[in-house]
Order: structure tokens, then C-alpha cells, then sequence
């Protein structure tokens, strides 16, 4: 029914997939540690000009097989886009919903309805939001100011103040790249993991992830740390290719931890 409703969805938009871009790129997740491969993130991502309108992820084990999926809809709010994530291994759902007000909601695994709540922030970011949100504060984040907002957490029904700053500069894939830091608020940010990403200086594209991902382990319970390069840029894709990823059969199978 899920699939039904996007792919009406797609046709609806039709006319405007003609006059947006379609790009396509991959991030490849590795345990920190070993570095052995966990999973693969295959994202697609249609856009008008410089506005990005909507992401379609699919998540795949490291023989190929697609577990996970994820829809991203930019239009109501960039930083806090709608978003519904499915992973097939162990049934965990999570997203956040856009109407009078941001609603979150999450289904754990074993459980068949969903728990959900609404969020009131002036600085909610979400989800692959965080992408636009560092762009948004580029200037102060390079000159090394320490930028605030409230992360929205499904899993925990609330959104969380979090804090960003640059912590260093790297080279990835041969391109010059800003750190950036992103940890709790207040004392507790000096007590849990913190989240490392890292832009190129000049593309301003997220070329390495290092920390918590969004994903779970195979049972669904705890968050898995990976690290996630882009090394590749985006390039153009065919239509077909998003159909294909919005369509494809989610199996369980176990990641590389």
C-alpha cells in the first residue's frame, strides 16, 4: 500500500520530474574499527535548480540484498523534511510527518502500531535536513562558530538539542575537507558520542559520515556506529532507476557487524 501510494505520487509529478534533475551517488558504511563493510546507502535525489524536492534511499546488506528504505519529501521544510524510514530486518519504522505542526512517529520491532508525537522547535532539523542546514550555516560553521538546533529523534519521540561546530580539516578522495562536530548540548555533549562529518571546501557535499548512523543492528535494537564515505560525486540518473529503487522487494538479511 506504502509502495502504491508513492508511486501514484510519482506520476502526479510527472510533469515535474521533466524540469527537475535526478543525480544519483552511494555511500558505502564500514565498521569504524575494522573497517569491514556493514551496508551500502544507494541515494537518489530529485531536484529543482539548487532545491532539492525529494530523496529516495535504499539500503543494501553487503550481498546485495535491499533490507531498508527511506523517502524524503524537502518540500514543507528543507532542514526538517518529512521523512518515513522502513527496515525489513527486524520491521522498525520510524519518520516524522509535516502538518499543522511536525509529528514524529516510530514502530519498534515485534510491535504492530505506531507510537507518535508532535514537536514544537523554531530550529528543528531532521534527518537528511541536517544536509541543508549545514549549507544554510556554512559561513559561521568555517569561521568557527559553534551553531545550535534540536535534532528530531523518532526513536525517542522528542527532538533533542544538539550543537555544531568545525573541528579540523581532512582530505577525502583527494578533495580538501571542513570537519564538523556534532554532540549533545551542554555537559552531556562531553559524555556521549559525538557525530564527525566532513564537507568538501569547495563542493559543500558530505563526503564522510563517522559516528551513530540512523540504522539499527540486525535485531533492531541498538543504533550501529559506521563510517560512511561518498567518495564519488552525484551523477545524473534515469527515472527508471528511481521506480526501480522505489520498488524494490525489502528482504531481511544481516549487515556486516
Amino acid at each position: 500500500m506504502v509502495i502504491l501510494r508513492l508511486s501514484l505520487l510519482c506520476l502526479a509529478l510527472a510533469p515535474l520530474a521533466a524540469r527537475a534533475g535526478l543525480t544519483y551517488e552511494e555511500g558505502i558504511a564500514r565498521d569504524p574499527e575494522t573497517r569491514a563493510e556493514l551496508y551500502r546507502e544507494q541515494h537518489w535525489v530529485r531536484s529543482e535548480g539548487e532545491r532539492r524536492l525529494e530523496r529516495l534511499v535504499l539500503y543494501r546488506c553487503p550481498d546485495g540484498t535491499a533490507f531498508g528504505r527511506k523517502f524524503v519529501d524537502y518540500r514543507v521544510s528543507p532542514v526538517a523534511p518529512a521523512f518515513r524510514f522502513d527496515d525489513q530486518r527486524s520491521g522498525y519504522r520510524e519518520g516524522l510527518r509535516q502538518g499543522a505542526t511536525p509529528t514524529v512517529f516510530v514502530r519498534r520491532p515485534g510491535q504492530t502500531t505506531e507510537r507518535s508525537a508532535d514537536l514544537s522547535s523554531r530550529q528543528l532539523v531532521a534527518d537528511a535536513g541536517f544536509d541543508e542546514f549545514v549549507r544554510r550555516h556554512w559561513t559561521p560553521l568555517v569561521a568557527g562558530e559553534t551553531v545550535s538546533l534540536d535534532f528530531a529523534v523518532p526513536s525517542r519521540l522528542e527532538s533533542i538539542g544538539f550543537s555544531v561546530r568545525r573541528v579540523g580539516q581532512t582530505r577525502i578522495a583527494g578533495e580538501a575537507a571542513w570537519t564538523f562536530r556534532l554532540r549533545l548540548g551542554g555537559v552531556l555533549g562531553w559524555l556521549v558520542p559525538h557525530v564527525d562529518v566532513s564537507y568538501g571546501q569547495t563542493s559543500r557535499r558530505l563526503l564522510r559520515f563517522e559516528g551513530l548512523s540512523n540504522l539499527r543492528d540486525d535485531a533492531g535494537d541498538d543504533p550501529l556506529s559506521a563510517r560512511i564515505d561518498f567518495l564519488l560525486p552525484p551523477r545524473s540518473a534515469e527515472e527508471a532507476q528511481w521506480r526501480a529503487g522505489l520498488t524494490a522487494p525489502l528482504s531481511a538479511c544481516r549487515t556486516g557487524h
